[in-house]
């Protein structure tokens, strides 16, 4: 069977990525293994978010077992059926509300990152609406008959941006949004670039005071702190009015919320996330997706977690069936199982093939050899750990660096024969891993 070819720039992020131990933003595809489930239960998602629905998810399972790497599949995914996505990790700096900025500096992460399927690396914001005016430019040329140089085919244009942002005037904020996108059009009009600026810069939030918002763009209103999750809903309006399916936000690492040390400031993140879940469970946001990376611990600690706050305790508690052991993936939770024996293997194989192709050379680590180091790293770190696809990844990417850079050294020599030592901390559990494993 012929192999597939993967281009050097997808190779050279993959190979770099998952060395360093981080998820790569491009080329997943040649190296995802299983979530089948929980794929699928988010591609559902995203054809009710297309349908003007909304859907909020919270993705957990204990670091390194794949939840960044999943959502930046989500993300690729929904760039390839026309949604914008936005991402951005958590961090002390960036929360969902804070008394210095916080949640104003997660808005601006998230503008900074803005995507779509022609701007997959981020700072999408001023082609989306370039893209919008082209496109009423030129439905305005084919329904009227205009040249593009006719005087009447401005105020066509207008006419439908005034239809467009009308609709949304009713919303909240939608008024100060509308208003700003005239502005930006204004300018566009006019050629007048510093007009142009003003506006992209109110609308990454990026205006610092109303004074300055009045001066400019003669708007009363600044995005900030208490507002900015609103002005996400009228994004993800305004996006599916000019031809996208919606806006999703992928939003990782958040048990920076679980760490925050004041319990006022967590209870205040808290209650903005339960915010976000009731406006997307209950309807008041339209082809909105909201994405959530985070530990076990982060959602289940009564002390500390999310189900320390009892109206979020209510909503996320599994129900008496799906808490019987059964795989449920409809819920806002979908926790992240361990990678099988298999899936481990079939990731393992494709590393090899992409490391010998980013390199240019004839693999020389073949099944048998893939098995050996599945049975040590079993018998090192112990079965409980030896499925954290982090860990695993790296150790092998270094194995297939350290074989190649040296020649002279066998895979026996690195690995050793094959043979399973179990851990001394449990050797039922590590002997039953592989068990069952077939070829």
């Amino acid at each position: 069977m012929n192999e597939v070819k993967i281009p050097k720039r997808l190779t050279t992020a993959l190979v770099n990525s998952l060395t360093a131990g981080v998820v790569p933003r491009v080329g997943l595809e040649h190296v995802a293994v299983g979530r089948r489930a929980e794929v699928d239960a988010i591609l559902r998602d995203m054809d009710n978010i297309a349908e003007g629905g909304a859907g909020f998810k919270f993705i957990t399972g204990r670091y390194g077992s794949g939840k960044s790497f999943l959502l930046q599949t989500f993300r690729n995914y929904a760039m390839d059926r026309d949604f914008v996505v936005a991402d951005a990790d958590l961090s002390p700096e960036r929360r969902l509300v804070g008394t210095k900025g916080q949640g104003l500096a997660t808005y601006r992460e998230l503008m900074t990152h803005l995507s779509t399927r022609t701007r997959p690396d981020g700072g999408a914001l001023e082609a989306i609406l370039q893209k919008w005016i082209a496109g009423l430019q030129q439905s305005a040329m084919q329904d009227k008959g205009l040249r593009p140089n006719d005087a009447g085919l401005h105020e066509e244009v207008e006419q439908r941006i005034f239809t467009v942002t009308s609709q949304m005037q009713s919303l909240v904020h939608g008024f100060d949004f509308a208003k700003v996108l005239s502005v930006y059009w204004n300018g566009y009009k006019l050629g007048d670039d510093d007009r142009k600026q003003a506006a992209l810069r109110w609308l990454r939030g990026e205006i610092p005071t109303k004074t300055e918002a009045r001066r400019e763009l003669e708007v009363g209103v600044i995005i900030d702190d208490d507002n900015w999750y609103d002005y996400m809903k009228l994004w993800a309006e305004f996006t599916a009015k000019i031809g996208y399916k919606g806006l999703l936000l992928f939003i990782d690492e958040a048990v920076n919320l679980y760490k925050i040390t004041n319990s006022v400031s967590r209870q205040s993140n808290y209650e903005k996330l339960l915010t976000m879940f009731n406006d997307t469970m209950q309807g008041k946001a339209e082809h909105l997706g909201i994405f959530i990376g985070g530990t076990p611990q982060f959602v289940e600690d009564e002390r500390r977690g999310l189900f320390s706050y009892e109206a979020l305790r209510s909503r996320l508690i599994e129900g008496r069936y799906a808490g019987s052991g059964f795989a449920n993936y409809s819920g806002p939770i979908i926790k992240l199982e361990m990678l099988s024996s298999e899936e481990i293997f079939i990731l393992l194989e494709k590393l090899t093939r992409i490391h010998a192709m980013h390199y240019g050379y004839e693999p020389a680590v073949g099944s048998g050899e893939i098995i050996t180091f599945m049975e040590n790293a079993a018998g090192r770190l112990g079965a409980d750990q030896l499925l954290t696809p982090r860990e695993v990844i790296r150790d092998y990417m270094d194995l297939l660096h350290t074989l190649h850079q040296n020649p002279g050294i066998t895979f026996e020599q690195l690995v050793g024969e094959r043979s399973v030592k179990p851990a001394d901390a449990d050797p039922d559990e590590v002997s039953d891993f592989l068990a069952e494993f077939e070829l």
